[in-house]
């Protein structure tokens, strides 16, 4: 397999340019990529260090390194792109001029904006939204669910915890979630808590087989994590799903950022709004 050293260089955090070149690169296969984010790198100081790093990857395998870019300022762009022995892509100049003649306005050149304070009162409620799912995790204050805009419920591992931090901390959404025990799973049955919620539950259901596989890196060898009991849980639990009618989906090849995704778009959730 080919093997490709890639450098995410950001002058913030770096979350923006490793989402859209990960998702680039996703579409080539027969690649090994071997990323390294560089983050903050707002001088031309931290410019040139992130150079020398690009340089030594070139020089260690011989092959130019791909480099991935979201610099505003373009003293700072003009180094990187200038001096490293790379394949530079610079994604913020590939789309502000298109953007900044659509629109007829210049483009502020303020760092750190797409993942910044820059709105305090979003900050804020994303901030309340983690809160919130930390307090409700794992069936924890009930009596919260009232305040919650989706209730996600499932066996134990499979994937319910994540994706409500995601939905918290990305979307401003909160998320509780509750997993079904042994006694709902033999009752066939929703528990008696969630009926008040119903409108806002959100069914989690996974393989057993890639179930079994987190389970047994959890707990080896125990019944919790037994290929039987991992087959009668999500065989319970998808009767109950159809039994009450609820939204459902199969997170078994799924990331937390696509579980999440899908959950705000087929639940119709939306943004708190400012």
């Amino acid at each position: 397999m080919n093997q490709r050293s890639v450098f995410f260089i950001s002058d913030g955090t770096g979350l923006t340019v490793e989402s859209l070149a990960n998702s680039l690169l996703a579409q080539f296969q027969g690649f090994e990529f071997r990323n390294a984010t560089i983050p903050f790198v707002n001088t031309d100081d931290k410019a040139r260090r992130a150079v020398e790093r690009v340089n030594a990857a070139h020089r260690e395998t011989g092959m130019k390194p791909l480099v991935f870019s979201t610099l505003v300022d373009p003293n700072v762009r003009h180094v990187v792109s200038d001096h490293a022995e790379a394949t530079c892509f610079d994604l913020y100049d590939a789309y502000l001029g298109p953007l900044e003649k659509a629109l007829g306005a210049h483009p502020l050149s303020s760092i750190g904006r797409s993942h910044g304070v820059a709105d305090h009162g979003r900050y804020v409620e994303r901030m309340e939204a983690v809160n919130f799912a930390l307090r409700t995790d794992d069936g924890s204050a009930v009596a919260r669910y009232d305040q919650a805009d989706v209730i996600v419920i499932g066996v134990s591992r499979s994937g319910k915890t994540p994706t409500c931090l995601y939905l918290a901390l990305q979307y401003g959404i909160r998320a509780a979630n509750y997993p079904l025990t042994d006694e709902d799973l033999e009752n066939m049955q929703l528990p008696a808590l969630l009926r008040p919620h119903r409108d806002r539950l959100y069914g989690l259901i996974i393989d057993p087989q890639r179930l079994q596989e987190i389970r047994s890196e959890r707990r080896p060898d125990s019944r919790y994590a037994s290929t039987r009991q991992c087959r009668y849980e999500v065989r319970q639990v998808a009767a109950i799903y159809r039994r009450e009618g609820l939204q459902t989906l199969d997170t078994t090849s799924m990331s937390v950022e696509e579980i999440a995704s899908t959950i705000v778009h087929d639940a119709g959730l939306k943004r708190p709004a400012r």
